[in-house]
């Protein structure tokens, strides 16, 4: 697919503006994988394509349950089409069971203690300070997004959260927690100011098979190696892969 000019780059994509449509752009997704902000860094031969897949898996069911998003199409696995957006310096993150960073900072609370409500955080996007965790008021007296826009970050967090956790439990997989970013859309022609934006997958949440840590499937198991070879890279791979998979059966998950 022809692109056009780079926009910006992360870790693991490359945004590019469209080249025919100014209100688009075009995701590329990298093989890159990395942990601590950044200090662990690796290449894994064809995870750009899983992660776009399963992307794509996901935005098209986000879709489908018409919750606004800024996904247009996937034309090829490592490439998604979405709309412009402004993207708040904020990821914010649903949690279902206690696992990872709140344990760190919560030890006394057990690992896999649930929390019904979901328990809804801010982090502020910022490598150098480690991405801390940002109150609802340090959003508002910092003016990263408005009262209202973290009201709907919170209601549409928790939408998004609830029917991949339904989509997932129907193959008895438990979702763990989940990472999603909003942003502010150039055009209001979809009727909403505010989208679920940038990717959902492997790298976003943390999916454990039959509510079992040890079977986890997603990025933790890289973060968990004391040390990376190809077995361990060929590892993560195969799981990047199974989840692609399944993801792919969520077209068949019925909404109602």
């Amino acid at each position: 697919m022809q692109l056009g000019p780079r926009i910006t780059e992360g870790k693991t994509k490359i945004v590019y503006a469209h080249p025919d449509e100014s209100g688009l752009c075009i995701l590329v997704h990298k093989d890159g994988i990395t942990a601590g902000d950044g200090a662990r860094r690796n290449e894994i031969s064809g995870k750009g394509a899983l992660a776009g897949r399963t992307t794509a898996n996901v935005f098209a069911l986000l879709e489908r349950a018409g919750i606004a998003t800024h996904f247009i199409q996937a034309p090829e696995p490592t490439i998604t089409v979405v709309r412009r957006c402004l993207m708040l310096p904020l990821e914010v993150v649903m949690r279902r069971l206690a696992a990872g960073s709140y344990l760190r900072r919560h030890p006394e609370v057990a690992e896999g203690t649930r929390f019904d409500p979901l328990l809804v955080e801010f982090f502020l996007k910022d490598d150098i300070a480690h991405d801390p965790q940002i109150s609802e008021h340090e959003i508002a007296v910092r003016n990263l997004a408005t009262s209202d826009e973290v009201r709907q970050m919170i209601e549409l967090g928790v939408e998004v959260f609830t029917l991949l956790e339904r989509a997932w439990a129907e193959q008895d997989v438990a979702l763990v927690d989940l990472k999603i970013e909003f942003g502010r859309a150039v055009s209001t022609e979809q009727g909403a100011n505010l989208l679920v934006a940038d990717v959902i997958d492997n790298d976003s949440w943390r999916i454990w098979p039959g509510g079992e840590a040890g079977r986890m499937l997603d990025k933790q198991v890289y973060r968990n190696a004391a040390t990376v070879n190809e077995g361990v890279l060929a590892d993560v791979r195969s799981r990047y892969e199974q989840v692609a998979q399944r993801t792919d059966r969520f077209a068949e998950f019925e909404l109602n």
